[in-house]
């Protein structure tokens, strides 16, 4: 059966094994992230960090996931997908090595430092994962478009679902092996993927022949601004409820475990995670046009 996978995916055309592998390397990555959330969250505030402190740990995190997402692209183009993609696994085998020293040493500014590093990591994986999708979509194709929106949904949506398990993940290895040994199991998990990654992964994915310059990040259409300052204030207001006030107050107010309240934010998690996958079927309903399957 091993062998059958094996020739399976390498009778599979170069983009498609690519593709798997970019979108393995983004789920483990995504896997990891929700459960570091999860277990920050909760661990830090079974060490009696206020609900404010708690929500200081993550303030870096979403700062520098801004600031990512503002040169990533560049980055991308500059120096390939690949490199990109790599440093971003790379940066959260150090941010968790940085939370394995003793629960004494977890100082407020330390794990703000590691989470800044935290924030880094996910928007570089996530924006190389997402462009190179674009770069892998065959051109020639009569249905490129449509392709490409149904691969950036179906990476999408599986992200928020494992995004979810994520959190699950989380709070039950938080009961299970305590905060340290998860750390420390995810930790290895990623130094795997990010060994597969390197040997596999095609080398200047996505670089550009034309090197952009920095203040080509910037856009100049008016609806892409407005539209990117509505996601920002979208994304921070979820993440001022769903991410920190939601689970300190299951776990404080009403006594709800660990694995409990990791479970149901999963649970809602991978619920809109599904629907994600089904944009482009539902679009195409809602327009009136063939439905794209």
């Amino acid at each position: 059966m091993t062998e059958s996978l094996g020739a399976r995916l390498r009778a599979l055309p170069f983009e498609i094994r690519q593709y798997l592998l970019i979108t393995g390397n983004y789920w483990a990555f995504t896997l990891t992230d929700g459960a570091l959330r999860m277990l920050v969250v909760l661990h830090f505030h079974q060490l009696g960090y206020s609900p404010l402190e708690v929500a200081l740990l993550f303030l870096f995190y979403e700062a520098f996931g801004v600031v990512t997402n503002l040169v990533g692209g560049w980055l991308g183009a500059r120096l390939g997908l690949n490199r990109t993609m790599n440093v971003g696994l790379g940066l959260q085998i150090v941010a968790l090595g940085m939370l394995m020293v003793p629960s004494a040493a977890l100082s407020v500014p330390w794990v703000m430092a590691a989470q800044a590093l935290s924030g880094i990591a996910k928007d570089l994986n996530k924006m190389s994962a997402k462009s190179a999708v674009k770069v892998l979509v065959p051109k020639d194709s009569a249905n490129a478009g449509s392709a490409l929106y149904r691969w950036v949904a179906i990476l999408t949506g599986s992200k928020n679902a494992l995004k979810g398990a994520g959190f699950f993940l989380g709070g039950a290895l938080l009961t299970w092996i305590g905060f340290r040994g998860a750390v420390i199991a995810m930790a290895v998990m990623l130094a795997v993927v990010l060994g597969l990654s390197l040997v596999r992964l095609k080398a200047d994915l996505g670089r550009g022949k034309h090197k952009p310059k920095f203040t080509e990040v910037f856009s100049k259409s008016r609806a892409i601004n407005v539209l990117s300052a509505a996601r920002f204030c979208l994304f921070a207001a979820r993440d001022v409820w769903f991410v920190v006030a939601l689970p300190v107050f299951l776990y404080d107010q009403h006594g709800w475990s660990y694995w409990t309240v990791g479970g149901l934010l999963a649970i809602w998690v991978i619920g809109y995670g599904g629907v994600q996958t089904q944009a482009p079927r539902l679009t195409g309903l809602i327009k009136g046009g063939p439905r794209v399957v």
